[in-house]
């Protein structure tokens, strides 16, 4: 079975190696509502823990996509972009928004395994 890490802003990270895989929570999801776009950064940039990755825009509002480490965007999931509907879709199949080569994996750690993060949930919620 997998394993999902989880922000407090919500994003979902998925780890193969050194590279973790970034998306939105289902929660993120369910607040967001119906998506109209998103914006998707370059491959090669460098990203720092809590800087913006991606933006997402519904019908509702528009919310800031944030790297979980500091790393290098490997990969854009560039068919996002057109199918909004990959958004909802585990991060470790065609749910993800970026690949980061994950600078320093001990970070890691730092991320809320999913039992965690229900607990969170029930604080925010």
């Amino acid at each position: 079975m997998a394993e999902f890490r989880y922000t407090k802003d919500h994003e979902c990270i998925y780890v193969e190696g050194d590279v973790a895989y970034v998306g939105i929570s289902e929660h993120a999801q369910d607040a967001l509502g119906d998506l109209v776009y998103i914006e998707l950064p370059e491959v090669g940039k460098r990203v720092e823990k809590g800087g913006d990755v991606a933006v997402v825009e519904s019908v509702k509002t528009a919310a800031e996509v944030y790297a979980p480490v500091d790393g290098e965007i490997v990969a854009v999931n560039e068919e996002m972009a057109d199918e909004l509907e990959f958004v909802s879709a585990p991060v470790n199949e065609n749910g993800w928004i970026v690949k980061i080569k994950v600078a320093d994996p001990s970070a890691l750690n730092e991320l809320m395994d999913e039992a965690e993060y229900a607990e969170y949930l029930k604080e925010v919620d």
